[in-house]
């Protein structure tokens, strides 16, 4: 027992005072990192910077350092960082391979900020979510949805799908269609749709608002009404004009149908 004491006093005399030190030096490497990103942040802010690309930098710039930081402490263990170096790239190939979907994740991440489908803030469907963007972070990008939920989506989800951009334009289309009984007036039903829209302030005059019969079907003759709006005014628009359409086609007597089933019963002597 004194012989096994007697070594661990003389281990920590020997390799005690430079693991406190390795030890400082990631301590502060990891303060010094978070002060010089956050540096780096407010100067690429102050430029007025794409948001996600200012993320993007960020992150990429704090692993960097701390990478060097690390190595630093390795030396100062007296661990040949050659040695070191040789034994990471021997075990690049597994490491590699165990890595692979993080490596994808990093190069999808790279082309997103590169080709720029989509920034900060806007409204994208990209890798089976829908919401605002957030952030494009190394590995992932962040998404809120309506509901204020915080998703993550890796990165490589997102370049291998298609992409949706709702806020890429400043104008959107609303597609609705309203469906009016066979017996009902197609021209009053027409005026009645078009006075809607005119009364709509948030429908723009250019282009025009498309009223029109698409489709006599099973139960009704169906409408398509297609108004222009702002981005911003997309939902509230869409709202407004489908409550304002019922309330208007109650007042005129213009029936909205719904899907009917006749049961006829035969007695059977």
């Amino acid at each position: 027992m004194e012989q096994l004491i007697e070594q661990i006093k003389t281990w920590a005399d020997t390799y005690g005072p430079v693991a406190v030190k390795a030890l400082v030096t990631l301590i502060a490497g990891w303060i010094a990192a978070k002060i010089l990103t956050a540096i780096l942040r407010r100067v690429m802010n102050k430029a007025r910077i794409e948001p996600t690309l200012v993320g993007f930098a960020t992150n990429l710039s704090f692993a960097l350092l701390m990478t060097l930081f690390v190595l630093s402490a390795i030396q100062t263990l007296k661990i040949p960082t050659a040695s070191f170096v040789a034994v990471i790239g021997a075990a690049g190939l597994a490491v590699g391979f165990a890595l692979q979907n993080s490596l994808a994740n990093f190069a999808s991440g790279v082309m997103l900020i590169i080709f720029r489908p989509f920034k900060a803030g806007d409204y994208v469907e990209a890798g089976g979510v829908s919401g605002s963007v957030e952030e494009v972070q190394i590995f992932a990008t962040v998404l809120k949805t309506p509901d204020n939920k915080r998703v993550i989506v890796p990165n490589s989800a997102i370049t291998d799908g298609s992409i949706t951009n709702y806020s890429a334009n400043d104008t959107r289309r609303i597609d609705l269609v309203f469906g009016i009984g066979y017996g009902d007036d197609i021209n009053r039903a027409r005026q009645v749709l078009q006075a809607i829209l005119d009364g709509e302030q948030r429908v723009l005059k250019d282009p025009a608002p498309t009223v029109a019969v698409a489709e006599l079907a099973d139960n009704s003759v169906n409408f398509v009404v297609r108004p222009w709006v702002k981005t911003s005014d997309y939902w509230g628009a869409l709202f407004d004009i489908t409550e304002a359409v019922k309330k208007q086609f109650d007042e005129q007597n213009i029936s909205i149908p719904f899907p009917q089933r006749d049961v006829h019963l035969h007695q059977v002597a």
